[in-house]
């Protein structure tokens, strides 16, 4: 049975590691997910963006399939499904279609906006029992055709919305969605520590942690960030490892064109992925 994140979070945050959430968009990636994670002992969040959403023909399809599979595969494990940078509306409609967890993505309005909007979304989402994640500071790099340069959130603006009510927070910390540029300049510890000293003991998010160094991601949980978000990664490693079959003729061999058959080296590949980033996190065994 799908949970909110909030829980999870809490004990992540108190025992200083982090769940990773790992964005899903087919079968072959839930299904790679969710078996790492009972495999690995490890709660997990499913992420999914509006765009992979609307790829899976709706969000009551993604609740339908993801549900089906906590059963049929006897998943013990934590897990909770969260949409990924929502819109108002999309936020609505996941709650609706029973999402145990939304994140309300208003980085793009001015404050005073994503405050009222925010504050809507906490009483929705308290009266189903999801969790809630916001933004502050846009995050670079591209998300859903929006891009962002990797700006760094204000610890203030931070605080105000994390007061709301919400359960976790995303604050831009100059990371980027996406492959990172030869010319980042890194992580901004001294804006994570002012927000997490505002902030308390609300768990704390970071976006795009594909290509972020391993020591980095130990200091950002470390400095309270207890959800780290990676899909740019799996999409990597299966494309990789898809391209290896083909390139090496395994389509054209007896039944190698059969799609179970086609698509296993790359859900072996984000199952690798999957098991790397819960280790790193600190999160195995942790369920």
């Amino acid at each position: 049975m799908l949970v909110s994140a909030t829980e999870m979070l809490k004990k992540a945050k108190a025992g200083h590691y982090a769940v990773g959430q790992f964005n899903i968009n087919n079968l072959e990636w839930t299904k790679a997910i969710l078996q790492t994670a009972q495999e690995c002992n490890s709660p997990v969040i499913l992420g999914v963006s509006e765009g992979a959403g609307k790829y899976m023909t709706g969000y009551k399809t993604v609740v339908g399939m993801v549900n089906g599979m906590l059963e049929e595969m006897n998943i013990t494990v934590p897990v909770a499904l969260h949409l990924d940078h929502g819109s108002y509306e999309g936020c609505l409609k996941c709650v609706e279609a029973g999402f145990s967890s939304i994140m309300f993505d208003g980085s793009h309005y001015p404050i005073e906006e994503n405050v009222a909007k925010t504050k809507e979304l906490v009483k929705i989402c308290a009266e189903h029992g999801m969790s809630l994640e916001a933004e502050v500071g846009s995050i670079g790099g591209e998300e859903d055709g929006v891009v962002g340069a990797g700006e760094c959130a204000d610890p203030n603006e931070c605080k105000m919305i994390a007061d709301l009510g919400i359960d976790f927070l995303a604050a831009g910390i100059g990371n980027i969605h996406g492959k990172y540029p030869a010319n980042w300049q890194g992580l901004s510890f001294e804006t994570l520590d002012a927000i997490q000293q505002l902030t308390g003991e609300m768990p704390l998010v970071l976006h795009g942690g594909t290509g972020i160094p391993a020591d980095m991601i130990k200091k950002a949980i470390d400095l309270g960030v207890s959800k780290i978000n990676v899909n740019t990664e799996c999409q990597l490693a299966f494309a990789a490892a898809t391209r290896e079959y083909v390139e090496a003729g395994k389509d054209q061999q007896g039944k190698g064109y059969d799609p179970r058959k086609l698509l296993a080296p790359g859900a072996e590949a984000i199952k690798a992925t999957v098991k790397e980033k819960m280790e790193l996190f600190g999160s195995v065994n942790k369920a």
